[in-house]
């Protein structure tokens, strides 16, 4: 998916963190004892499996705060399809400044290419339906803004980033307030007319109290088989947004989308993609 890029301010905090952790207390000790000054060298950074690439602007970041002199050509950008063989970006400069800018580089773009080629055959199974696939909270500390957009460039939709960005009441508030009216009602009470809620449900009886009560914008279906979903989709009969949520694999979510959900949210998106392997060849 063709996306714009995020601002790079945004991002420097992030990169610059990255490849200090790498550089430590004295540099690249390897490249300051073995490359001469002045080596100048072109490297391919390509991809040695199939899949979707993502964090190639952050890749671009990292070679140009290690050097701004060195040169880099755009040939798969964030979004993507690529196969072995591809070659996503060149590099051309100092050879001592591309290879301390590798390793982070690299990092990144494997373990967020990863999670938009695992979204994107979430996805795939969607086809025909109306169901969107969704990512979670559940994502690397520090690194949530890029992996949620890893998932937009996976062709995925994105849940909320924070606690503050909507009101999600689970299970556990739902037990510790008191059941679902009282929350509804405390909801109704309080919440601002610009905050969209969504409340957690693990039963068709759940549903039928919050339908009855009103208050939310979405309910989320918790760990329900296909024939509740299904059911669950003719009682709200459009009044409410619907997401399906827990154990969603793979291989179940063709199942999933057909029920008639409007989401599928997946916290495999970002807590169980395996890094991309992409490398960076002289």
């Amino acid at each position: 998916m063709s996306l714009p890029p995020l601002p790079d301010m945004i991002l420097d905090p992030l990169v610059r963190g990255a490849l200090m952790e790498d550089l430590g207390t004295y540099g690249d000790l390897t490249t300051r004892t073995v490359i001469p000054a002045g080596t100048r060298y072109r490297a391919q950074l390509r991809a040695r499996e199939a899949g979707v690439v993502s964090g190639m602007q952050i890749a671009r970041m990292a070679f140009h705060l290690v050097d701004p002199a060195l040169a880099l050509t755009l040939h798969k950008p964030d979004g993507s399809a690529i196969i072995p063989g591809d070659v996503l970006m060149e590099i051309e400069g100092e050879a001592a400044s591309i290879l301390t800018a590798e390793r982070v580089a690299l990092n990144f773009t494997g373990r967020l290419s990863g999670i938009a080629t695992i979204t994107a055959g979430f996805v795939a199974e969607t086809k025909g339906t109306k169901a969107r696939i969704t990512c979670t909270r559940k994502t690397t500390p520090g690194l949530r803004l890029v992996e949620k957009q890893a998932v937009l460039h996976g062709g995925g939709f994105n849940h909320r980033f924070s606690l503050s960005d909507a009101i999600l009441v689970k299970d556990n508030h739902i037990a510790a307030a008191g059941g679902i009216r009282p929350v509804l009602q405390a909801i109704k009470g309080q919440a601002s007319h610009m905050v969209r809620v969504e409340i957690e449900v693990d039963t068709l009886e759940q549903l039928a109290e919050v339908l009855d009560e009103g208050g939310a914008d979405v309910v989320l279906l918790d760990n329900m088989d296909s024939g509740a979903l299904r059911e669950a989709v003719a009682m709200t009969a459009g009044r409410l947004v619907l997401e399906a949520s827990g154990n969603m694999k793979l291989e179940r979510i063709a199942e999933v989308a057909a029920t008639g959900v409007d989401y599928i949210s997946a916290g495999a998106l970002t807590h169980s993609a395996r890094t991309l392997d992409l490398g960076l060849d002289f």
